[in-house]
């Protein structure tokens, strides 16, 4: 058989799975990152004024629903990065998918501790769960699909 005709298989080297997932991170870092920053510029600069923000129901809308909307894409974004054949393994395609927007929100909760309301506590882990859910049902479809 001639050198173009062959086909080479390369045998997994060590540390090829814990690359696989820095790689998934970086990606869901780089869409968090980005996605934060159009919510903090066109949602908390232009829409979440004061008054909008003293009900409930302005605060689900205004500020938990469009972190849910920031943290779908990048739980979504990193289990789509993270490659065969690790992502056949269940727990380390979840930790590729959901490390990210958890060690996001577990460095928000560090830096706000003092800050915090129970309302805003519970709702803010909520949305954390609810993203990283949609998120990675996204990524299942997909591969089904």
């Amino acid at each position: 058989m001639t050198r173009y005709g062959y086909q080479r298989v390369r045998p997994q080297r060590r540390g090829a799975a814990f690359l696989a997932l820095v790689r998934a991170w970086a990606a869901g870092a780089v869409v968090l990152v980005l996605t934060e920053y159009i919510q903090a510029t066109l949602v908390h600069d232009y829409v979440a004024t004061g008054p909008r923000l003293d009900t409930f129901g302005g605060r689900l809308l205004l500020i938990h629903l469009p972190n849910a909307l920031c943290v779908a894409p990048a739980a979504w974004a990193a289990a789509r990065i993270h490659r065969e054949p690790y992502r056949a393994s269940t727990p380390r395609h979840l930790t590729a998918s959901f490390a990210v927007p958890v060690v996001a929100q577990l460095l928000n909760m560090a830096v706000q501790w003092e800050e915090l309301a129970a309302e805003g506590l519970l709702l803010s882990n909520a949305v954390l769960v609810v993203g990283c859910v949609a998120g990675y049902a996204g990524d299942r479809l997909q591969d089904e699909a």
